[in-house]
């Protein structure tokens, strides 16, 4: 017998089957009654030590099918809550602190569980918060059983450092929560941190803490988190668990690997994101754990690759967790459009909020929801359920897509009335605007392309959506992709990718392409600087938009000659608040001195967050040629080679690396790298990779004082 039966509700408890072609296979748990405890941790350990090899041996089509709820919901609640709400953000007269606030604040141990004591949320109703999801048109709902602090939100058999021991309101918050998202359909997951500032087996210690790790086991603390999982999965059957603070050196790929497999052992059904493995990667090579990709405080300007699941998480304010003075909440505008922007590439947004202390959520997060759902109930069916745009580029907006439908996100209401489709080679059966139902003309562009006479005024002044549908899949001609160094030294191979069925026809003088212009056969070989512009032909007429790549031959940058120099770098380290690199012309340094390489300085990480730092010097080149520059950082930074800005990786963001390109002779080159710190982790690192193909530092020199 075969059966395909998905999760479902009852009586607020969900139950996961997995499916085999001969037979229904339930939860690795079922029949468990956990809260008597040994017969569940007798089934998690046998999980731990046999577990099948999920990684390895799950189908493409079995992964979609897991996946498939995940990706139709387009749209879901992050929550940070935990005994760091009670500070507030504030700590020793700082106010910029949230849910990182017992490392960034170095707060002991001891000190930091006293917050426990005075957490006593009275207000906290879990229908009201599922409802708010519900009512903003999420699908389902993410919230910290524990985060970096180790405190748990659940009631834990394995630690008395949670909710029902540590605190006066002795409420299952997880468990009541999980409940209340079942009555409203909300699919119901946890959040959980690898890293723990508090578990005495926890390494590596903080650098500033004073408790000793003699004795502290590593292992021992894996098997106190292995447990804690299996009390979730067994308990609250999350649809979902999603990991953090797995960066550290004693977290590896193996054991990400291997938690993966027990994850997914104990509950076949499990959808798991890309942190719990050490290389954060999200595709399914047989290798790697983790299902879907998690870009943080940013949307990737062209998406993920195709076949890619992934998912931005972003807050509504500057903070993760509450923050009584952080007012600088986004408006429902901005979010809204990020939500167009983020399904429009094919992926998942995860908006954050910071609860109180008291159990409630800010005022300004309400108002937030509640203006996103008044969006979502009109124009909700643009967002579920929908993939990515089947336009490449569009200058009023945004489009989605499902099966025979185009949803277009306009943006910018054009203001003679007329809204360009470039490249559509599909004619409409009907055009109407969500909002209103009202019909829309379609005029069509001879063969080939289209335009939309739009009423005067826009529906809706942040995003309206005007639905196309179509008798089959409607078919885009886009500009064919141009792939190849923008710039090089010598010469560089340029490639153009045809879209399938389309010519390609380029030039290579700047001018637009036309039908008479040649067809791209085989890669080009560039050793000049020139423009290469491309599009697409079909049946002698040329479709779609145009794209255009430059190519810059390089000149050499010329070294430098200098004397009395030592390694390393000199820096200058400011003080204050800032969102993007400040004007350091403008600032006075608080601390300078010299570190052999690009690190943060002691003087810098005694302050935490809110920071920045400069630094100055030569890079060695060992030999002349091409180099590519990785500027990696969390906050922003930005690299200058010879006073000119080479990479700018600017403004707050989590770990990042971008790239610049440079050809240098051999010997000195001036290079300044610009830092700042606003909160989370940190992260400041140069690579090169040389002429020769190798990556890694290059030695810095920097002047004698």
């Amino acid at each position: 017998m075969s059966l395909n039966i998905s999760s479902k509700i009852a009586q607020g408890i969900r139950l996961h089957l997995a499916v085999t072609t001969s037979a229904v296979v339930t939860c690795f748990f079922s029949g468990c009654d956990e809260r008597k405890g040994a017969q569940c941790e007798k089934k998690a350990r046998y999980a731990w030590e046999h577990p099948k090899n999920y990684i390895a041996d799950e189908t493409r089509a079995e992964y979609d099918k897991r996946m498939a709820w995940w990706a139709k919901a387009r749209f879901g609640m992050f929550i940070h809550w935990g005994i760091y709400s009670v500070p507030a953000g504030e700590w020793q007269g700082r106010t910029n602190y949230a849910e990182w606030i017992m490392n960034r604040g170095h707060i002991p141990v001891s000190v930091y569980e006293k917050f426990a004591a005075k957490f006593n949320p009275v207000k906290f109703n879990p229908n009201a918060w599922a409802a708010a999801a519900k009512n903003a048109g999420m699908e389902y709902l993410v919230i910290t059983s524990k985060h970096h602090d180790g405190f748990c939100m659940f009631d834990s058999r394995f630690t008395k450092y949670d909710i029902m021991d540590a605190t006066p309101f002795k409420h299952d918050v997880i468990g009541e929560l999980d409940k209340a998202c079942a009555r409203q359909d909300v699919k119901f997951c946890v959040y959980y941190s690898i890293m723990d500032w508090h578990h005495p087996d926890y390494t590596p210690r903080r650098k500033w803490e004073k408790r000793s790790a003699e004795g502290a086991d590593y292992d021992r603390y894996v098997d106190y988190m292995r447990k804690q999982l299996a009390e979730l999965i067994c308990r609250y059957h999350p649809y979902l668990i999603w990991f953090d603070g797995g960066w550290e050196p004693t977290w590896t790929h193996e054991r990400g690997v291997k938690l993966y497999n027990y994850l997914r052992t104990l509950d076949p059904d499990l959808i798991v994101n890309n942190r719990l493995d050490k290389s954060r990667s999200a595709a399914k090579d047989g290798v790697h754990a983790g299902d879907f990709g998690t870009p943080e405080q940013h949307i990737p300007a062209t998406g993920m690759p195709k076949g890619m699941y992934w998912e931005t998480c972003m807050t509504m304010n500057r903070h993760w967790g509450w923050n009584k003075r952080d007012g600088n909440f986004k408006t429902v505008g901005d979010l809204v459009r990020k939500l167009a922007d983020i399904a429009s590439k094919g992926g998942n947004f995860l908006l954050n909020v910071g609860p109180k202390p008291t159990g409630e959520f800010p005022e300004e997060s309400l108002t937030i929801l509640r203006g996103i759902g008044q969006w979502m109930k009109v124009n909700g069916e643009s967002i579920r359920g929908t993939t990515a745009s089947v336009f490449k580029n569009l200058s009023w907006g945004r489009s989605t897509t499902k099966e025979r439908t185009l949803y277009l996100h306009v943006f910018e209401w054009p203001e003679n009335g007329v809204l360009e489709l470039p490249g559509l080679l599909s004619k409409p059966g009907k055009a109407e605007l969500l909002a209103n139902g009202q019909q829309v003309d379609v005029i069509l562009k001879g063969a080939y392309g289209a335009t939309l006479k739009l009423p005067e005024r826009a529906p809706d002044p942040v995003d309206s959506v005007i639905k196309l549908t179509f008798a089959v899949a409607p078919v885009v001609a886009n500009a064919p992709d141009i792939k190849g160094r923008a710039r090089f030294a010598d010469k560089t191979t340029v490639e153009i990718v045809p879209q399938l069925g389309l010519e390609a026809r380029y030039t290579m003088d700047g001018s637009e392409p036309i039908p008479s212009s040649p067809v791209y056969k085989r890669p080009l070989e560039i050793d000049r600087t020139l423009v290469i512009k491309t599009r697409s032909c079909l049946k002698g007429k040329m479709v779609g938009p145009t794209k255009k790549a430059e190519f810059e031959k390089l000149t050499p940058l010329k070294a430098v000659r200098l004397e009395n120099t030592a390694p390393g770098f000199e820096y200058k380290v400011y003080q204050g608040a800032w969102h993007e690199l400040p004007d350091f012309s403008k600032l006075k340094p608080v601390s300078e001195g010299v570190v052999d390489s690009l690190s943060i300085p002691k003087s810098a990480r005694k302050l935490s967050e809110n920071y920045a730092v400069v630094f100055v010097g030569y890079i060695d080149a060992p030999q002349t040629g091409l180099y590519t520059f990785h500027l990696t950082s969390d906050d922003g930074s930005e690299m200058l080679l010879h006073g000119k800005t080479l990479i700018s990786n600017d403004g707050e963001h989590a770990s990042e690396t971008k790239s610049g390109m440079a050809v240098l002779e051999r010997g000195l080159h001036p290079v300044e790298v610009r830092f700042f710190q606003s909160g989370g982790d940190i992260a400041l690192e140069l690579e090169a990779t040389q002429p020769d193909g190798k990556k890694g530092e290059l030695k810095t020199r920097c002047l004698c004082r």
